[in-house]
């Protein structure tokens, strides 16, 4: 062998050696408290023996019959949660460990995500393959499904150990992590001190705590939900993994925004401490606020009941009227009954009647306080050839309509016409509930966001395949292609291109004004046949879905072309496997569109939130 080839080969084996070598492990949650901790999140059955009634007076008003069948509290069992980690982890390799910081928060502060305590070490947790326990387990001491429980909000604090201030979104939270507390009388406990909105006279109030306290008006504001439900891109030491580029290329250099809940509600006069009175308002057609209304008081309402009482060894009607009871609900009524179908049951989390409460909650707030329609119609006489008619849809929640985690989420306005013999002339936004098909007609109303990834070849925000099949790429998105969402009242985000309206106007309140309206003004042109019997009824009808059929197809099939194995098989290294509940024998991609497909479960059906209706003359 010549010198001149003994080199060449040496140097191809020295790259080839380099790409062999395992990537470096990326940190993409490099701000906040990290895993390792003095004393670990104790798991909510240390909170349940006082927390929890059984009583039919206290079931719907503990902290811990409130909070057992919410999302927060099943976070580490939502089946879609799961079939969307195995796509975000096939996008960007690792990046798990962004996602179950939030949904399984027991298990990454203890090491078991993607970091250990040690700089340097990792495991393969991304995946959620090294989580302890399993879907069906109760809320014990080794069950990292869990969840978002009890002592992880009651720990949080708003700045750090060295003073470090608080970051608003993706979970970048401090906790309290001393090994003892001091009471204000200086009586001491072990562990980290309850935080919470109360005060109490030490030593002679009957309601104190017989644990740690201490007093945190951070559990009374909205930053502290602010901590979770503001969504960033992944963010890495070296800056966030992805940039809001605009519709017209520019790169903006801003983080790009997953969701803006908090945001939403910061820049609308729900933040407000005191604005103005509306209590000479119509709730129908604006909220009646006296003052700014913070998470907690649509999210966390405090109780009227007379019985209100915290904790068991409380007397009845202690905390009537200052009960926030630990509802957590917005509008999934969907994932819920899911999770109740596969793991609630007896034998299993036992919790039938609280996914219950939680189903109901939620279409109570979709029903009652989110949401008002209302329909006028031009003058029309027989003869015409056209009705017109206006659909006004007014958003009365804090924030957008809809809000939070936007892949699959939506409302739209279905509008019908039908004449006197109650015959359908005319149909908008028409949904089979058969194949969960939504008819995009060209006056369709919805009300959605959509993301996508920023194609400099075509100048264009891309949100669907070669085929025109709808994209989900939650950690790769880069653009909004559209936000027609529905602003909260006062909104001011009009000109902050993390949070104004893509693909719809919604103008400002006066001229000159910089907060927009909070309403969409809807004009359908209704084809009137000749003959049409009079009168002509037009209903109008705000319609809200979790997950869309396009969503639920688009993460079936990333499982299937990114060879994603069943989870007993992707998980087969774990000692917790294999597991009898769950997806089992197939990838949680396919096991999502399963239950999608149960007729018993049904095909995320929507939710009828308001309707309104209008008559023409019968002449």
């Amino acid at each position: 062998m010549t010198y001149f080839r003994a080199v060449v080969l040496l140097a191809w084996v020295v790259v080839l050696s380099a790409f062999a070598q395992p990537a470096p492990a990326v940190d993409y949650t490099p701000h906040g408290t990290q895993p390792g901790l003095l004393w670990s999140i104790e798991p909510a059955d240390a909170c349940e023996g006082c927390h929890r009634g059984s009583s039919p007076q206290d079931e719907a008003l503990l902290p811990y019959n409130a909070w057992s069948g919410s999302m927060k509290a099943n976070a580490g069992r939502d089946p879609l949660f799961w079939a969307a980690l195995d796509v975000a982890n096939r996008d960007i390799p690792g990046v798990g460990d962004f996602c179950l910081r939030c949904h399984a928060p027991m298990a990454w502060f203890e090491g078991r995500v993607s970091k250990t305590a040690t700089p340097g070490q990792t495991v393969n947790g991304e995946n959620g393959c090294m989580l302890q326990g399993n879907y069906d387990q109760p809320d014990y001491k080794g069950n990292d499904y869990a969840g978002i429980n009890c002592q992880y909000c009651h720990r949080m604090m708003p700045k750090g150990p060295a003073g470090q201030s608080a970051a608003i979104g993706s979970s970048r939270l401090w906790l309290d992590d001393q090994t003892q507390c001091t009471n204000p009388d200086g009586s001491t406990y072990g562990g980290p001190c309850r935080r919470g909105p109360y005060r109490y006279n030490s030593g002679n109030d009957p309601l104190e705590p017989p644990h740690g306290w201490v007093q945190s008006s951070f559990h009374a504001s909205a930053e502290i939900c602010g901590s979770c439900h503001n969504g960033d891109a992944p963010e890495t030491p070296a800056g966030p993994v992805n940039t809001l580029i605009l519709n017209d290329g520019t790169d903006t250099g801003q983080i790009f925004p997953l969701e803006r809940t908090y945001s939403e509600w910061l820049r609308s006069d729900f933040a407000d401490a005191i604005f103005r009175d509306r209590l000479g308002d119509a709730l129908t057609t604006q909220p009646a606020l006296a003052r700014g209304e913070n998470c907690q008081d649509c999210h966390m309402r405090s109780s009227t009941s007379p019985d209100a009482r915290a904790c068991v060894n409380n007397p009845a009607g202690s905390r009537q009227g200052n009960l926030p009871v630990h509802e957590f609900v917005g509008a999934n009524t969907w994932v819920p009954r899911l999770i109740k179908a596969k793991y609630g049951g007896p034998g299993q989390l036992d919790r039938e009647s609280a996914f219950d409460r939680t189903i109901a909650w939620a279409r109570e707030m979709l029903t009652d306080r989110s949401a008002d329609v209302a329909v006028t119609l031009d003058p029309f006489v027989a003869g015409q050839s056209t009705l017109v008619a206006k659909v006004k849809v007014t958003n009365l929640s804090g924030h957008k309509l809809p809000t939070g985690y936007g892949e699959g989420r939506r409302m739209w306005l279905n509008v019908v016409a039908r004449d006197a013999a109650n015959q359908v002339v005319f149909e908008s936004a028409a949904y089979d509930t058969a194949t969960a098909v939504l008819s995009e007609d060209s006056q369709a109303r919805i009300y959605d966001i959509q993301q996508g990834i920023w194609d400099s070849a075509s100048s264009t925000c891309k949100v669907a395949d070669a085929l025109g099949r709808k994209q989900f790429h939650l950690v790769l998105n880069n653009c909004i292609a559209k936000d027609t969402r529905i602003p909260p009242l006062g909104f001011r985000g009009g000109s902050d291109p993390t949070l104004r309206p893509v693909g719809r106007v919604y103008p400002p309140t006066a001229p000159g004004s910089d907060r927009l309206v909070n309403y969409d003004l809807a004009t359908y042109a209704i084809a009137v046949p000749p003959g049409t019997a009079l009168p002509i009824t037009v209903k109008a009808t705000l319609k809200h879905q979790i997950a869309s059929r396009d969503y639920i197809e688009f993460l079936q099939r990333e499982a299937a072309l990114g060879s994603i194995p069943a989870e007993n098989t992707l998980c087969s290294a774990s000692p917790e496997r294999p597991f009898d509940v769950g997806p089992q024998n197939v990838n949680r991609g396919q096991y999502l569109y399963d239950l999608w497909n149960d007729p018993a479960l049904g095909k995320s059906p929507p939710e009828d939130m308001r309707s309104a209706a209008a008559s023409t003359g019968s002449r």
